[in-house]
């Protein structure tokens, strides 16, 4: 199916496919709600160097690995849908941790490596849960004929977290004093973490008998190797995303972002919907290059609405037309390995955007545009004259 359209289902959408849809979407608020206003507490409060904040937001991407390997086997092994609820106690339980070190610990107490360390535990236990949810929960609770479909959706609702969590964590902040920072963001992060939990719990899901053999360390619902390229374009272009949301602290910015999503839904379905296979992935890079030339020689007001509306609508087209490279890619029965490749890609660029943003070009948002814009058109360029081609040969539906 070479079609730019995903084929509706009306009967896809029940109660159990909302409650694990909604349970997406509240995750990825809990965890993006932090990223804007984390490292401003570090940089104001606890007065940390820039390169150390980037390694404290940068440590997050080396956390999603951790559990990945073990994923096929602890879905096997146990309840499929406990490894996912356990995996949000763990990420509550630390989100509280913050919450209470940073209401009642001598902040002298604390340093870098603290949060170094907690950030790699959030990355991890996020990591599980996202993996086994989306490759695992709500593939069961769909039909085989509208897993694509599935698939596709869901990961609408996580991107549509990706500007909510910012926003909302910004508006919060903006009616609390400095040093609460933190502890108002982890609050409402907690918050959204338990009303995921009750979601999925809401879910029955049937016991399975696992296998006679189970191999405790495993590549199924983790990495699918024959996607590395699109793994590495993929992270090019969520890098160049983490660069901007280390530079964009106000709540008006992710608010256009979400306009940008909004549109780029009704784009793919329509505008995009008989035309050349490339088209949304050039025309996505070519808009996000476009935010950055606007944002590197224009003042005017209207900058602040037209650039990130413009990266809201291109990262929103190119995540789709990404993730079902990544399914056509896979093989039978690595639907849910090629989604766990296009989180971990999406995942990592972002968290290696947010290292660069903060150590390097920490207050030098200029030279970050720049760097932004040059790695949009390496981006451009790898996929159109390798990438594709590349896809185009080795797809399997």
């Amino acid at each position: 199916m070479d079609t730019q359209n995903t084929p509706i289902h009306i009967h896809l959408w029940h109660k159990d496919f909302w409650f694990l849809a909604m349970a997406n979407m509240l995750l990825t608020i809990a965890v993006y709600m932090l990223i804007p206003v984390q490292p401003l507490w570090l940089l104001k409060v606890m007065h940390l160097t820039q390169m150390q904040v980037g390694l404290i937001m940068g440590s997050y991407g080396i956390g999603l690995f951790l559990f990945g390997p073990f994923v096929s086997y602890l879905v096997q092994k146990y309840r499929r849908n406990s490894v996912c609820v356990n995996a949000l106690c763990a990420m509550a339980i630390l989100v509280w941790g913050m919450y209470y070190i940073q209401g009642r610990v001598s902040l002298d107490k604390l340093c870098a490596w603290h949060f170094v360390a907690w950030r790699v535990l959030l990355g991890a236990c996020f990591g599980l849960a996202h993996m086994v949810l989306t490759s695992t929960l709500i593939i069961d609770k769909s039909e085989s004929f509208q897993r694509t479909e599935a698939n596709h959706s869901a990961s609408w609702f996580g991107r549509f977290g990706i500007s909510i969590g910012p926003m909302v964590g910004l508006l919060i902040v903006q009616y609390a004093p400095l040093r609460q920072w933190g502890t108002m963001d982890c609050l409402a992060a907690l918050i959204c973490i338990v009303i995921a939990y009750v979601l999925i719990r809401g879910v029955s899901f049937p016991f399975r008998a696992h296998e006679d053999y189970l191999p405790k360390v495993s590549l199924d619902r983790f990495f699918l190797p024959r996607g590395k390229w699109l793994f590495l374009n993929l992270m090019m272009v969520t890098t160049i995303l983490g660069l901007v949301m280390s530079m964009a602290h106000t709540p008006k910015f992710y608010a256009m972002m979400m306009a940008g999503f909004l549109l780029a839904i009704m784009a793919e379905k329509y505008a995009f919907a008989d035309a050349n296979l490339k088209s949304e992935t050039i025309t996505g890079l070519l808009l996000m290059g476009t935010a950055f030339l606007i944002m590197l020689t224009r003042r005017q007001v209207t900058v602040e609405y037209i650039a990130p509306f413009f990266i809201g609508f291109g990262i929103g087209i190119i995540g789709s037309r990404f993730l079902l490279f990544f399914l056509k890619l896979s093989r039978h029965c690595q639907r849910g390995t090629s989604q766990s490749t296009f989180f971990l890609a999406w995942e990592s660029g972002i968290s290696l955007g947010l290292f660069l943003g903060y150590a390097v070009f920490c207050q030098r948002t200029h030279e970050l545009l720049w760097c932004g814009l040059a790695l949009t058109i390496v981006a451009l360029l790898f996929y159109n004259f390798f990438t594709h081609g590349w896809y185009v040969k080795h797809k399997n539906r």
